[in-house]
């Protein structure tokens, strides 16, 4: 078999799908989900109308699925949402107040130096990486934030995320939540 056959050899994959979830798992995951964005979207849009601040952005709706959708699952756990969010968050409004002038490099190197800073530190969470790129491609409310973006609405959202999934994901006695701290 040539190189290239063997590349796209790899490309068939090497298992099969996962069976479906059970119903009693997807209501949890639903309830989780509808809590925690429920939550942050509350805060957000009651709390903090006339603030001149928000709360809910994006990615959280994708830590939402990992927090409740497979809280067992490493990128699930508080160090990783915290920690990669946050850390990604730094790195997308520092790419962005230094690439600012290209919109396509800032996007980049925010993504892939967050996804590099969250291997380094052992905080691999996915929609850290979107935060990274929402801090560079965002409109004026979030570019004005400047380095506070990564603890509001950032690390405060995924806070209150964090919150809801200790309380939702240990209500059935077939889950737990987290698997670890740090």
């Amino acid at each position: 078999m040539s190189g290239i056959s063997k590349y796209f050899e790899k490309m068939k994959g090497t298992s099969k799908s996962p069976p479906m979830a059970g119903i009693s798992e997807i209501v949890w995951s639903w309830l989780g989900a509808f809590c925690g964005i429920g939550a942050v979207a509350f805060i957000n849009y009651k709390i903090l109308a006339g603030a001149n601040t928000i709360l809910l952005v994006g990615s959280l709706g994708a830590s939402a699925l990992l927090l409740y959708g497979v809280p067992k699952a490493p990128m699930a756990q508080p160090r990783n949402l915290m920690g990669g969010h946050v850390l990604s968050a730094v790195v997308g409004v520092a790419s962005y107040k230094i690439f600012h002038d290209h919109l396509w490099l800032a996007s980049a190197i925010a993504v892939s130096t967050s996804i590099a800073l969250m291997h380094a530190t052992r905080t691999l969470h996915p929609p850290g990486a979107a935060s990274a790129l929402i801090a560079v491609i965002s409109g004026k409310n979030i570019i004005d934030l400047g380095f506070l973006y990564a603890l509001m609405p950032v690390g405060a959202g995924a806070a209150v995320l964090l919150i809801v999934a200790l309380i939702v994901n240990n209500i059935p006695k077939s889950r737990r939540y987290p698997e670890f701290w740090f």
